[in-house]
Parts: C-alpha cells; sequence; structure tokens
C-alpha cells in the first residue's frame, strides 16, 4: 500500500466519478481505475459500486477512506513541518487565504511582517472555497484570513477586515453598467456555486433565502475561483463575491457591479487555539495595526 494510492482513494471518493478524480490528479482515467482496483485487490473488500452516474463507496469502503483522510493529512503535517526547517531560515511563517483574502491588508500584512522580521520566510498558501480553516487545523497553514461564515472550532480568531459584496456579469450585460443593483434584480440569473464549501458557506454567499423569500436560480458548479469567472465571461451565469475580488481578478470580459442590499463579507485572522508562536503572535499584531489604520472598502 502506497500513500499514492490513499490519496487516489481519498479524491475519487470526494468527486464520485473516476473522470473528475482524473482530471483533478492529473493522471490518466484507466491509470486510476488500475490503481482502484489493485488497492481493493491488496485489501480484500470492494472499496467503490460502480454505476452509470459514476461511483458510490461500500460500507467498507467508508470506514477505508475515512482512515485512509487521516493518514494523507498527517502525510501534509509531515511534509508541512519539514517545509518550516528548510533552507537554513530561521523559521517560516506559512499565511493562509482564499482568493483575494482580506484585500489589501493580506499583501501588506506580508510585506510589513517581512520587514520586522527578515530572517523569516512568509510563505502565502492559497486554498479554494471554505477551506482556510480546515487547512489550520490540518496544519497546513500557521494564520489564516478566513472568511465568514465558516467553522471556527479549535480556533482562535478576531475579526480584522470586512467588505462590501458585488455581483460578476459578462460583459454587455443588461445590468453591467449600473452603479449597484438588488440581489432581488439578478434572482432569475443562474448562479455560480461549489460544493467544495460547506452548506451554511454556499448559502451565505448566494444569499437563499433572498430578502422575499424566494431562492437563487442555482447555476453551474465550480472548484475554485478561476473556473468561476471563466463560466460568468462566457455568458451562463453570474457570481458574487468581495469586492476585492473584482480589483484583483479584473477582466475586459467581466463586470463588477455592487449589490446594495446584501450584507458585507467579515474576514477573521486566525490560528489554532494553543498555537500562537512568536511568529503567529508578531504577525497578528501587525494586522491589527494595519487594521486599525486601514480606510473602510468603499462601495463601488
Amino acid at each position: 500500500m502506497e500513500l499514492r494510492q490513499l490519496r487516489y482513494l481519498t479524491v475519487i471518493a470526494e468527486e464520485g466519478n473516476l473522470g473528475r478524480a482524473a482530471r483533478r490528479l492529473f493522471v490518466s482515467q484507466p491509470a486510476l481505475s488500475y490503481a482502484l482496483k489493485s488497492l481493493e485487490s491488496e485489501l480484500g473488500v470492494r472499496l467503490f459500486d460502480r454505476h452509470a452516474g459514476g461511483v458510490s463507496a461500500t460500507a467498507a469502503g467508508h470506514d477505508v477512506i475515512a482512515e485512509a483522510l487521516l493518514t494523507v493529512r498527517q502525510s501534509e503535517r509531515v511534509s508541512a513541518a519539514a517545509e518550516r526547517h528548510t533552507c537554513g531560515e530561521t523559521g517560516v511563517l506559512r499565511v493562509g487565504f482564499e482568493a483575494s483574502g482580506a484585500g489589501e491588508l493580506t499583501t501588506r500584512a506580508r510585506a510589513e511582517f517581512a520587514r520586522r522580521h527578515p530572517g523569516v520566510r512568509v510563505a502565502p498558501k492559497r486554498y479554494d472555497w471554505g477551506q482556510e480553516a480546515d487547512a489550520l487545523r490540518d496544519g497546513l497553514a500557521d494564520v489564516a484570513f478566513v472568511w465568514l461564515p465558516n467553522d471556527l472550532n479549535g480556533l482562535r480568531s478576531e475579526l480584522v477586515h470586512t467588505e462590501p459584496r458585488v455581483v460578476g456579469l459578462p460583459c454587455g450585460h443588461a445590468l453591467a453598467d449600473r452603479s449597484g443593483v438588488s440581489v432581488l434584480e439578478v434572482g432569475d440569473e443562474p448562479l455560480m456555486w461549489t460544493r467544495r464549501a460547506p452548506r451554511e458557506w454556499v448559502d451565505w454567499w448566494a444569499v437563499n433565502p433572498r430578502p422575499d423569500g424566494s431562492s437563487p436560480k442555482w447555476g453551474p458548479t465550480n472548484d475554485n475561483v478561476e473556473e468561476m469567472l471563466e463560466q460568468v465571461a462566457e455568458g451562463s451565469s453570474v457570481c458574487f463575491a468581495p469586492l476585492s475580488m473584482a480589483r484583483y481578478y479584473a477582466r475586459p470580459d467581466l463586470s463588477w457591479v455592487p449589490l446594495t442590499d446584501v450584507e458585507p463579507l467579515r474576514v477573521v485572522l486566525a490560528w489554532v487555539d494553543g498555537m500562537d508562536t512568536a511568529l503567529v503572535r508578531g504577525f497578528a499584531q501587525v494586522v491589527r495595526e494595519l487594521a486599525a489604520t486601514s480606510d473602510p472598502q468603499p462601495a463601488g
């Protein structure tokens, strides 16, 4: 049994489809299918039932996958521990974030911390939708800018940033030139969403339910910001995002319009409770100082 096989197993379970899992793992589908059959043969149990729509875990598969996930995560912690001591550096601080993080505060905080601690390498760690808190608990980041809502169980956190939300539209859309729109005005537009994040996170971003009690018109799914923006640009859907994403991911084929009647994004700085090392404390202090002097982000 190899760690590679266990990694394959967890991704197949997450995707529920060998084709999607193969693309995510950058291997061919026949090679992935062969690796799965080899592992099932070695373990002596069938891990997945195959059907027309993909695969689903058997009873034995559920138990094996749970243990495999623990092993894969522990291996990542081992690699992360080694990374902190590479190149003879006096230290490494891994700062997690997703998409545009806490806007300019994210970049300014890393730069100022590096200035104050020249012997420490600041390693930015980008995660996809709603994964920053899990990265902290899994030992993959030391501190992170976490978008709310999120599960902060086992973490210490403090609010450091808020910013308005906007709707991303393909250029030429009827609402693209507006100075602001209500969430109800885009109620008939297919809305991008993801299966990778918790449902509470998805519903908050989608404003589900809407102020009038209606539900969003669900559009295509995506796994990361790049996939989301590609599908919006081609005209298949719209997306909701923080204002900083409009700035960080400016594209000539996209328009961003402020949402006038939804609550803003709140971002906390978080770290694992009991793991506030000197580097984490130093970074948190930098963020507090910069956040206290930052101007609020305008709505347009």
